[in-house]
């Protein structure tokens, strides 16, 4: 199977996704005359992503990115081989958590010993490359479904266990939070649009943050 036998979600593909769920959906019509087409929020494939996303863990996007920085200021364009020759000590003030530096060395030893291949998942229905990136130490639905959303732009997948999405889905729907179980269920009903329905709840849980520290 070719890499083009799996769409990718592309600007013009989630403009036009964005319309078909605002004509649909009276919560995706909000965002979208409120704020318009969300961002692709596109990332490269391979391991600095990877990587990335793990700092992102239950950690807000800044302490990810200030960490991710750091580390990019330490050694350049982050890579598995490099990035085993920090130890501890420089990790640590790069901003790593023991947990985290346990997770990244697993990633990089991984590739590195051939037990995953980054490049060659975009052959793969999402479904093998979620349980393929599980096997990672450190990786979970979250994780794989970020990866499977920003770097492979796969156009049906919503993340499990995003606070941010439940937050934007309780606010526009005036429903009680919910669980990350019933999230999933109630996604459903965006298929096969799922990844652009996240971007549209993203789009407005920071559009409204930031309207709100103005």
């Amino acid at each position: 199977m070719s890499r083009s036998d799996h769409p990718r979600l592309s600007i013009a593909s989630l403009a036009e996704a964005c319309r078909h769920l605002a004509n649909e959906h009276k919560e995706m019509r909000i965002v979208l005359e409120k704020y318009g087409v969300p961002p692709l929020w596109d990332r490269p494939e391979g391991f600095a992503t990877l990587l990335y996303i793990i700092l992102e863990q239950q950690v807000s996007l800044a302490s990810a990115k200030a960490c991710f920085d750091k580390l990019k200021a330490h050694i350049g364009e982050p890579n598995p081989e490099v990035f085993l020759t920090l130890d501890d000590i420089e990790l640590r003030k790069i901003g790593f958590s023991r947990q985290k530096t346990s997770y990244a060395r697993h990633l990089s030893e991984a590739i590195i010993e051939g037990r995953i291949d980054l490049s060659s998942l975009s052959m793969l229905p999402d479904a093998e490359i979620k349980a393929e990136l599980i096997k990672l130490k450190g990786v979970g639905e979250w994780t794989s479904d970020i990866y499977l959303v920003m770097a492979m732009l796969r156009p049906d997948v919503m993340p499990k266990g995003d606070i941010a999405l439940h937050n934007s889905w309780q606010q526009l729907s005036g429903q009680p939070k919910p669980s990350s179980e019933g999230f999933l269920v109630t996604a459903e009903r965006w298929k096969p649009f799922r990844s652009t329905a996240a971007r549209l709840l993203w789009h407005f849980y920071l559009s409204e943050r930031n309207k709100r520290h103005q």
